[in-house]
């Protein structure tokens, strides 16, 4: 057959595919594939992204190759060409002979090390040959800007451009949990290797580098682990609360930032929290941790939760309506981890049970994956219903008094305004008594610490909030 043939041999595959799935399944997952080239016994396809080829894959390579067996004949192979942006990049050709499908890899593509391979510490390498341990979908273009990440993407772009070069050495990156800290301190690291091919950048977890100290002790080579990380230009450690209550392994950080900074070399580090509520770690490596910039990553707000959905959709090669999209945005407000996964959930519960992408679907699978929370009570209504619980005058919690019940009053507020509204802990904190952010962050630590440890307490707070939701 010729390569003239291949639109006209996959209209023949849609036509039975057609009758083998719902018209949801078809119109969502065969659609959208373009018929390229037919030769060498292999039809090669175009499809949206590398999820649309992962879940094809998944859920209908058994249906690809009966139809394709009996459209073109037995052993007819199958190739991808996955689009990124409407970008191509390598073809990925799949054998249907056998369940177990081998993947082609083009030449001059890089094959990347596990993410829990340690790097070589022995012999270190030369930068061409270091493993960086970057995720290349991590990068600036992939990381959508908003009110809440602008100023930490703006300097982490400033140090991406100039490591070493700027006031923000190191950069201290926290937030909580999804907000995209390993995004953004990934992107750092794949900029700085495309501008600067020559450095030698690493990205490792913490645990990671505990794990690598740990076995260098055990084999009596920690002289060898700490001269391999004093080669490197730009270390990027992720999770670096994990070095809490870890003396020795603080102890050898210690002296690896020390020979880092001092030589003129760029220290990335994020955390889940503040430096200031990082207990269990050295003074000494908090004050270094505070040397360059320390920069909070915010939970997205509602706008910015909807850019990152339409972004997500358009790169995965799917369409969503609207008001599906304000819907998934206005209730899944935690992380942009819970927006991916919510996405992905929704597709396979479309696929599978033959369900039009709707408001209902969406609401479905949002209430069974992700936690519901009221975002919508203003911060002067919890002002004013902490204040009347308490028996104090709303004024009174914007003093500089240390009484125990205008001080629990204060903190109180702070935790129910980080937990019910969009606000960031800077603004929190602007709000009730002029405070700054690591004050809000200790109140909430606090607030939350006692609900553990004092039911009473905890009951007052159930109490609050009920009186809260009752007035939205």
């Amino acid at each position: 057959m010729s390569d003239s043939n291949h639109v006209g041999l996959w209209n023949r595959c849609l036509e039975i595919i057609r009758d083998n799935v719902p018209d949801s399944t078809y119109t969502t997952w065969f659609i959208p594939i373009v018929p390229l080239k037919y030769e060498d016994n292999t039809l090669v396809v175009q499809v949206p992204s590398q999820f649309f080829y992962e879940f094809l894959e998944e859920k209908f390579v058994d249906l690809l190759r009966r139809t394709l067996y009996k459209v073109i004949g037995e052993g007819t192979k199958l190739m991808y060409n996955v689009m990124v942006d409407r970008t191509s990049v390598p073809n990925q050709t799949v054998n249907l002979e056998a369940s177990n499908r081998s993947i082609a890899i083009p030449q001059n593509t890089p094959i990347r090390n596990g993410g829990n391979k340690a790097p070589t510490i022995l012999n270190a390498p030369a930068p061409q040959d270091l493993d960086p341990h970057l995720n290349p979908n991590y990068n600036f273009e992939t990381f959508i800007e908003g009110y809440s990440n602008k100023l930490s993407r703006s300097v982490a772009e400033a140090v991406a451009k100039n490591p070493a070069g700027t006031a923000f050495n190191p950069l201290f990156i926290h937030g909580a949990s999804g907000v995209g800290k390993t995004h953004l301190a990934n992107a750092i690291g794949t900029r700085i290797k495309e501008l600067y091919p020559d450095k030698r950048v690493l990205y490792v977890s913490a645990h990671l580098f505990q794990i690598q100290y740990t076995d260098s002790v055990r084999h009596n080579t920690t002289n060898d682990f700490i001269n391999f990380y004093q080669t490197i230009d730009i270390l990027i450690i992720d999770d670096i609360q994990e070095f809490i209550g870890v003396t020795r392994t603080q102890n050898t950080f210690f002296h690896i930032f020390n020979h880092l900074h001092q030589n003129g070399k760029q220290l990335i580090l994020t955390s889940d929290r503040a430096p200031v509520l990082l207990q269990g770690m050295e003074d000494r490596l908090l004050t270094r941790f505070k040397w360059g910039m320390v920069a909070e990553l915010e939970r997205p707000t509602a706008e910015l939760r909807k850019d990152i959905l339409r972004n997500k959709i358009h790169r995965d090669g799917l369409e969503f309506p609207s008001e599906v999209i304000d819907y998934i945005a206005e209730n899944v407000n935690e992380s942009v981890r819970d927006l991916e996964g919510i996405v992905i959930a929704i597709m396979a519960r479309s696929t599978i049970f033959n369900k039009d992408i709707d408001v209902s679907l969406a609401k479905l699978v949002v209430h069974g994956a992700v936690r519901q929370e009221s975002k919508s009570i203003g911060i002067e209504e919890i002002i004013n219903t902490v204040c009347k619980h308490f028996g104090l005058e709303n004024a009174a919690i914007h003093t500089k008094s240390r009484k125990r019940e205008v001080v629990q009053a204060r903190q109180v507020a702070m935790y129910l305004a980080k937990q019910h509204t969009e606000l960031s802990t800077s603004k929190i904190g602007k709000f009730i008594g002029g405070k700054d952010h690591a004050t809000v962050l200790h109140a909430c630590k606090t607030v939350k610490g006692q609900c553990e440890v004092d039911k009473s307490f905890r009951s007052e707070l159930d109490n609050i909030e009920s009186n809260l939701k009752q007035k939205k």
